[in-house]
């Protein structure tokens, strides 16, 4: 491949030049002179696609995806796939994005298959398969890779409301509620909670859901969940806040809004996040090796979470809780850690100070003595004198290798007891005073040291 073409039509691409971008990577896929090695046909194809969507041309662009995945030697099955779902909900044609998506999650290699179930998510409720939507948001929102799952877990809920399960619903919005979101889907949420407790009967929770999604006043609740927030209140003002056996809710089907943050109520096509375009990636290479595959998987059966105890749905909301909880609190965990051992070491020094210990130490400032006397004045205290100094050093008898005998220690003073040996061959002892001096020691006084009389 002509790789300098292809850079160019990269940086096209980032400068929002998708026209130059794909005439870049068309004549690098036409160049004759540059023969393409195993899997950049796929790659070219697979850049070309991302172009057209952005040149809003998704017929093109699913030509485009599907010779990139006839490619068999490129490596990005999961990443073109979830492209082509894309490309196909763009254009109304749900069956085929389903299929798309299944073949993007299926791929173990693929390490944003949330988005992958996100889609089919969305793609199955403009179906009706509320059952199966609602199974593949479970997966995006159980995806640990998935930097947001409260959009999954609100239209969860919805899904949950469609099969007139709002007991579920109210647990899917509430474990949705744990984490941190922008303000406008946390009122939506709200708006559906409520909506969820009338259909529950618990209307004190209702009213108090509903007012929690109008405080701000940026949000205005839908013509059904206005119905309910004043059969709310009429229940709660009639001294029947939990109503459950006295008054049957209307069924959610007919009453609840079933708009989620993706799905329009009336089924018309909305795309995923609002951009029509903002769906398709842009993966100039994958050659790096893909994350893990989620120690979730794929559900085994719609039984298995549908037909979920309170139990279990308590323990995935506390699970959920406490992956957010380690997202948020990685940073604030390493600052008390990073505290905790400055206070260890602080403390560990104090002590080693009130002990005696210090740098330089005793033992050094005695052999650095010991080694040349005459210009050693610098490991005295600047409190002795110089003559003192001076008298003290010619005392002493010059050891390269001054043999320490012992040491009394203290956080203020010191003294060490050396032999060193002189040029003859002889032995002399000395006692040589030390006193604090910041961290380390300086020298005081040295003496002769006899040990017959002490």
């Amino acid at each position: 491949m002509n790789n300098e073409v292809f850079q160019q039509a990269r940086a096209s691409y980032a400068r929002k030049d998708y026209e130059g971008a794909l005439a870049a990577y068309t004549r690098c896929l036409q160049d004759a002179g540059h023969p393409l090695a195993p899997g950049e046909l796929g790659l070219l194809y697979h850049q070309i696609g991302n172009c057209l969507i952005k040149l809003k041309n998704p017929n093109e662009a699913i030509h485009a995806y599907t010779q990139a995945t006839a490619d068999a030697a490129y490596d990005a099955c999961g990443a073109v796939n979830y492209n082509l779902g894309m490309a196909y909900a763009s254009l109304h044609d749900y069956e085929d994005a389903v299929k798309h998506f299944e073949i993007a999650v299926s791929d173990a290699k693929y390490d944003a298959r949330y988005k992958a179930y996100t889609g089919m998510g969305n793609a199955l409720l403009k179906l009706g398969k509320s059952a199966e939507a609602g199974v593949a948001f479970r997966e995006a929102a159980l995806d640990e890779a998935n930097p947001d799952p409260t959009k999954a877990l609100l239209n969860l809920g919805v899904c949950f409301m469609a099969l007139d399960r709002p007991a579920d619903a109210v647990a899917s919005y509430e474990s949705a509620l744990q984490f941190d979101m922008q303000p406008d889907t946390r009122n939506k949420l709200y708006a559906n909670l409520g909506q969820a407790y009338v259909a529950c009967g618990q209307m004190q929770k209702a009213v108090n859901a509903f007012e929690e999604s109008i405080t701000d006043k940026t949000y205005f609740l839908s013509d059904s969940a206005s119905v309910d927030y004043q059969r709310a209140i009429a229940a709660v003002a009639q001294g029947t806040s939990e109503i459950t056996q006295v008054i049957q809710p209307i069924p959610a089907a007919a009453s609840a809004d079933m708009s989620g943050l993706d799905v329009a109520a009336d089924g018309t096509a909305v795309y995923v996040d609002q951009d029509p375009y903002a769906g398709a990636q842009d993966p100039y290479y994958y050659a790096d090796p893909y994350a893990q595959q989620s120690p979730y998987g794929v559900s085994e059966s719609e039984d298995r979470f549908f037909n979920a105890s309170d139990e279990e749905l308590e323990q995935w909301s506390r699970g959920l809780a406490k992956q957010d909880r380690k997202r948020r609190n990685v940073g604030l965990k390493i600052v008390v850690v990073i505290i905790v051992l400055l206070l260890l070491a602080f403390g560990a020094a104090v002590f080693l100070y009130t002990q005696g210990w210090g740098y330089p130490s005793q033992e050094t400032v005695v052999e650095e003595l010991f080694a040349d006397p005459q210009a050693a004045s610098l490991v005295f205290s600047s409190e002795v004198p110089a003559d003192q100094i001076e008298s003290m050093t010619g005392l002493i008898s010059q050891d390269s290798d001054v043999a320490i005998d012992g040491m009394n220690r203290s956080m203020s003073a010191s003294t060490v007891y050396v032999t060193a040996t002189t040029p003859e061959g002889g032995e002399v002892q000395y006692e040589v005073s030390l006193v604090r001096d910041l961290a380390g020691w300086k020298v005081s006084n040295v003496e002769l040291y006899f040990p017959s009389q002490n």
